[in-house]
């Protein structure tokens, strides 16, 4: 019985290494799950934002475009606001508009692949009568 006790000394230390590191590399998938949740949810509400704002009378792409860039450059950093346009378009018979955003998808920290994430906002146009 003490021979078997014997040839189990130091294996603990070895056990806590290697789950250690499992909980570690499981702990950090996790993280950079939620930050490209993130990233995607802020780019789709920036989108949607920019498109209500480009759609209200008085207002044009530009101004929608322009209104997306400076959410996206507040909330993550400019160079997820480098790729966004918008177009006018009819949805149902209704004329909208759609503010469409290019972005990397974070995969490690906020590097990732260019231009792998697209989101589209869309607004209905207010009309003056």
């Amino acid at each position: 019985m003490r021979r078997l006790l014997a040839d189990e000394q130091g294996s603990a230390v070895a056990e806590f290494t290697l789950v250690g590191i499992l909980l570690t590399a499981l702990v950090l998938a996790v993280v950079q799950l939620g930050l490209a949740l993130h990233v995607r949810n802020t780019v789709l509400d920036a989108a949607a934002e920019g498109a209500r704002y480009a759609a209200l009378a008085g207002s044009d792409d530009a101004d929608g475009v322009q209104r997306t860039r400076d959410l996206i450059s507040t909330a993550i950093s400019a160079e997820y606001a480098r790729d966004v346009s918008a177009a006018r378009t009819t949805v149902g018979g209704v004329p909208v508009v759609a503010v469409t955003v290019r972005a990397t998808v974070p995969i490690v920290g906020l590097l990732g692949v260019d231009k792998g994430l697209e989101v589209t906002g869309h607004a209905a146009v207010e009309r003056l009568d």
